[in-house]
C-alpha cells in the first residue's frame, strides 16, 4: 500500500511546469487554493521551483495518506475513493489546476479544503450516504 500512496502522490504533482507568478516564501504553507496552484506549478526558471514542487508533492501525498487511512478503518467516512490502478503519472496536477481555475469562488478557500474537494469530486465513493454527505456544500 505504501508504494500506491507514493505513486499517487507523485501522480498528483507530476507535470507542473509553468505559472504566471513567481512563488514567494510567504506562500509556504499555502493558505489558499490560489497559493497551492502557484506552489504546484512554478515557472521553470523560478528560484523556488525545487522547494515548491517538493512541497506540493508532500502536500498532495498527505491528502492521499489521510484518505487511505480512512479507507483502512471500517465505518470511517471517506471523502474520496482512489481508483485502482492509480492514474497515469503526470495526469493529476494539470487536472487539479484546471479544476480549481474553473471554480474561481474556490480560489480563496483554504488550500487543504481545495485538495480534498478536488479528490472527492474527481474520485467519488460508490457509497450513496458518503457521496450525499460530501456534496452538502
Amino acid at each position: 500500500m505504501k508504494t500506491a500512496i507514493s505513486a499517487f502522490g507523485a501522480v498528483l504533482i507530476a507535470g507542473a511546469t509553468a505559472a504566471a507568478a513567481a512563488v514567494s516564501p510567504a506562500q509556504f504553507p499555502p493558505k489558499t487554493v490560489r497559493d497551492l496552484i502557484d506552489i504546484c506549478a512554478p515557472a521553470k526558471d523560478d528560484p523556488m521551483m525545487t522547494a515548491a514542487i517538493n512541497y506540493c508533492h508532500g502536500f498532495a501525498q498527505g491528502a492521499v495518506l489521510v484518505e487511505e487511512a480512512n479507507e483502512a478503518h471500517h465505518g470511517a467516512r471517506q471523502l474520496s475513493c482512489l481508483p485502482e490502478p492509480r492514474p497515469a503519472t503526470g495526469s493529476e496536477i494539470g487536472k487539479f489546476i484546471a479544476w480549481a481555475n474553473a471554480r474561481p469562488a474556490r480560489l480563496d478557500d483554504p488550500a487543504i479544503d481545495g485538495m480534498f474537494i478536488y479528490l472527492a469530486e474527481t474520485y467519488p465513493c460508490a457509497h450513496p450516504a458518503v457521496a450525499g454527505q460530501r456534496r452538502a456544500r
